[in-house]
């Protein structure tokens, strides 16, 4: 079985195809269209959908079938065609051309594999079993879909803004010092709507080596966490 190397792709901006216009297509597409990517769709019949997108400027339609050459000046392809050996003469000019490519539902075929995908926020969990079973990709999904693990998704927004901050000042905050600070107190200011009490918050302990319930300096900051007893960030006042 391949070994697949993880990545997330930025699109935004590049000539992406996508081959086939059936309902799997229009999936594919939706996602490409999500990134800020510059779709094509190239096939004789589309989906109303993508027949309305196209309509509307989202997306670029050809109608009509592959032809040699298609792939010149893509970034990113999707073969979706019900025809293997349409497919199949995709993914060899894919190759000639350096362009990755997704062929659905034929690994042998890919450049790279679509994962299944969990989203909540700014976060993504992209899951993959290699191709193996796409069924077990699907299960792992849904299970983890509603996981109490995701909230923490909700300090993202949070996380980012404090993250540029900590960066303008020029200050160097170690690795644990970032995780001994997400506390579900801090998690819990953000999910009530208190973001600007979260983000202060967070900037204090990231920085604020006196504050009583962290680590008196980065140095002690331990694996297993700062925080003995994790603190009721809504019970201390707001800081400045």
């Amino acid at each position: 079985m391949e070994k697949y190397y993880p990545v997330y792709l930025n699109l935004a901006g590049r000539c992406c195809a996508v081959f086939g216009g059936g309902a799997v297509a229009e999936g594919k597409l939706v996602k490409l269209i999500e990134t800020g990517a510059l779709v094509t769709v190239i096939s004789p019949q589309v989906t109303p959908a993508i027949e309305t997108l196209a309509g509307r400027g989202k997306v670029q339609w050809e109608p009509r079938e592959y032809q040699s050459g298609d792939l010149q000046g893509v970034h990113l392809g999707i073969a979706a065609t019900d025809d293997r050996d349409v497919n199949r003469q995709i993914a060899g000019e894919a190759e000639r051309l350096g362009v990755i490519l997704n062929v659905v539902d034929d690994p042998e075929l890919c450049g790279f594999i679509a994962p299944s995908v969990v989203e909540r926020g700014s976060v993504t969990l992209a899951i993959s079993t290699g191709g193996a079973s796409p069924a077990l990709a699907r299960k792992l999904r849904e299970s983890l879909a509603n996981h109490p693990a995701l909230e923490w998704a909700d300090l993202a927004q949070v996380l980012s803004r404090a993250r540029r901050e900590v960066k303008k000042r020029g200050a160097l905050v170690d690795a644990q010092r970032w995780q001994c600070s997400l506390t579900e107190g801090l998690l819990k200011l953000a999910q009530d709507g208190k973001e600007e009490e979260a983000f202060d918050e967070l900037l204090c302990n990231l920085l604020d080596n006196t504050a009583p319930w962290l680590c008196p300096t980065l140095e002690r900051c331990q694996a297993q966490g700062c925080l003995t007893t994790a603190p009721d960030t809504t019970a201390r006042p707001a800081r400045a």
